[in-house]
């Protein structure tokens, strides 16, 4: 059960990396057509939610909200945690076998 536990978690942090980094890319096109952007709590809650891998890949890729220290830090933190988890029951299903 702790396989399938750690594949579903791993699958959902890529999913939501990929949902980030086009969340990123959107809006930094949005902001240099000038148009209505994205919110950035939207932007923070996919990146600390599940995204933070592809928040932070967007940030550098794309150079978006890298002047905002709260980017950093939520995403980080994000990142984290994130790692944290897949570690932690990659560690459970060692432990099980």
């Amino acid at each position: 059960m702790e396989k399938y536990t750690l594949i579903g978690a791993a699958a959902f942090f890529a999913v939501m990396s990929l949902i980030a980094l086009v969340m990123y890319k959107a809006d930094k096109t949005k902001a240099k057509k000038k148009e209505w952007r994205t919110k950035e709590s939207a932007l923070l809650g996919v990146g600390f939610f599940g995204g933070a891998a592809g928040a932070l890949a967007g940030m550098k890729l794309f150079r978006h909200k890298t002047k905002h220290w709260y980017f950093w830090a939520v995403n980080i933190t994000g990142l984290i945690w994130q790692l944290a988890l897949l570690g932690w029951l990659a560690l459970r299903l060692v432990q099980t076998k």
